[in-house]
């Protein structure tokens, strides 16, 4: 079984869990690293923040996860 995150994670925890996740976030266009509100901000959350499709960036940062990125 691949390892996969909580859809309630927040920014801070999956960059924490995966730092490649940080390429992804900044891919993105989003600024969370260093960012307050990381620790707050789930998935869906900062998708719909910065106007992005929910489930490619979750599904982004889960290949980051397991190193497919």
């Amino acid at each position: 079984m691949e390892p996969k995150f909580s859809d309630d994670a927040t920014m801070d925890e999956i960059m924490r869990m995966s730092p490649a996740a940080i390429r992804i976030v900044l891919r993105h266009g989003m600024l969370c690293v260093g960012c307050p509100i990381a620790s707050f901000h789930t998935i869906s959350d900062a998708a719909r923040e910065h106007d992005l499709n929910e489930q490619q960036l979750n599904q982004d940062l889960q290949d980051a996860l397991v190193g497919k990125d």
